[in-house]
């Protein structure tokens, strides 16, 4: 995890850090253009799996034979080493020019001027739907531009249900009723198949189950809007599923990883985004896998909406502000880039790029997915408060420890909340 007060230290130095730019390998001249014989060179950086990998390359690939005055140096690596790379990289002002981004972190980065104000390039937004363009921005600035949208969901792989003999859930359920179904799985399972990893784990289902709960999760002034009481509703969800087969255990969790366990054929069900679709599938060599909605209790209220999936956004210090633009509008704009990428990004947030795209097969249960949710989806939250990264990651780790039975969920629940009110503090 990234220790917060480090973070904060090394944002602070990165802004001090003008001259070390020249060391980082950028250029010199922030109106320099390249031609097809001297190209300039941009940085690109993301985060995800082999196949999320493959289709970048495949991306990047298009946009140098069509804009040959531009090369693209890509790199990319997991979710949890991005964070610490960007942050290290933010102590000396060296952050690539163009980066794949995450709205936990668009606000500490933002703030900090670390990020670029996108308003002031080109980048065609018109084909976005304006209720989504505000969750890139902060203050006025336009810091992150949607590639795509994803929302809350249930996969279950319906084989595995099938071997077990379990019917399938249409997602019309509560929370009673999931955890019998997870229950129901885990002793079929017989010790090798898992009914799913622990959902309340995850800060974002816990956000869903707020909001299905009309409760905020943070406050206008950057305060937590829900209590301890209510953590600790929440994580007692699925004190009765630990250390059975309806949850698998977090020791064997870290053994799967980088592999996620529904991705290894450990679970038959996983809570988490409709965009990682594509990657479950590479991951597990499904033939297919299907989504339902999250469980409430409330069932007018099931607490969704539609995320940014992900972002893009470009460094403030890039001395290729022209070049940045023209590869950030052509991955989130063109269609040619929302058919390599279908919906392993999340559905195309760009009408444009959605419209020129052909969903078939998987894909198209992901957008149809997000078609049927539509009269529960409510608005996009704004970029969370300064720190949010490092209280979601707090919140996983916590979770863990839950799970592993080092903590009981009093004071599990006391342990997040000190480092919420901390660092709350400390941004105030």
């Amino acid at each position: 995890m990234i220790n917060r007060r480090n973070f904060l230290t090394t944002v602070a130095m990165g802004a001090a850090s003008a001259a070390f730019l020249a060391a980082c390998g950028q250029s010199s001249s922030a109106g320099q253009t390249g031609s097809a014989e001297n190209p300039v060179t941009i940085t690109y950086t993301w985060w995800g799996n082999d196949d999320r990998a493959e289709r970048t390359r495949k991306a990047i690939a298009l946009f140098e034979s069509k804009n040959p005055d531009i090369k693209v140096n890509g790199n990319f690596t997991d979710f949890n080493g991005y964070w610490q790379k960007r942050a290290t990289e933010a102590a000396g002002g060296g952050l690539p020019d163009v980066m794949q981004w995450d709205l936990s972190y668009l606000r500490d980065y933002g703030q900090r001027n670390q990020l670029l104000d996108l308003s002031t390039v080109k980048i065609n937004t018109d084909a976005f739907d304006k209720s989504l363009l505000p969750s890139g921005q902060i203050r006025g600035k336009t810091f992150g531009i949607p590639t795509s949208t994803n929302a809350f969901a249930v996969y279950y792989d319906p084989a595995k249900l099938k071997s077990l003999g379990i019917a399938e859930p249409d997602g019309s359920w509560n929370y009673k009723e999931f955890n019998a179904f997870l229950t129901e799985v885990g002793s079929k399972g017989n010790g090798t198949l898992f009914g799913g990893t622990d959902y309340t784990g995850v800060w974002w289902n816990f956000n869903i189950w707020l909001r299905q709960n009309n409760i905020q999760a943070f406050t206008d002034e950057g305060k937590l809007g829900f209590s301890k009481d209510d953590l600790k509703k929440w994580w007692n969800l699925a004190a009765d599923l630990r250390g059975t087969g309806a949850i698998v255990g977090e020791d064997k969790v870290t053994q799967l990883l980088p592999k996620s366990p529904f991705g290894s054929n450990v679970t038959a069900t996983e809570v988490t985004w409709d965009n990682f679709m594509a990657g479950y599938l590479a991951d597990s060599g499904a033939k297919e896998l299907k989504l339902v909605p999250v469980p409430s209790d409330d069932p007018d209220n099931l607490g969704l909406f539609l995320k940014p999936s992900m972002l893009m956004v470009a460094s403030a210090k890039t001395k290729y502000k022209d070049a940045a633009a023209r590869f950030i509008d052509f991955m989130v704009n063109d269609p040619e880039v929302g058919q390599i990428f279908k919906t392993s990004r999340g559905v195309p947030a760009s009408k444009t790029q959605r419209d020129g795209t052909t969903f078939e097969g998987t894909d198209k249960l992901v957008v149809d997915y997000e078609k049927s949710i539509e009269k529960y989806l409510k608005d996009a939250p704004e970029p969370p408060i300064v720190g949010f990264g490092t209280l979601e990651t707090s919140f996983k780790r916590i979770s863990s420890e839950l799970n592993y039975g080092k903590l009981t969920v009093d004071s599990a629940a006391d342990a997040w909340f000190k480092e919420a009110e901390d660092l709350i503090k400390q941004n105030a």
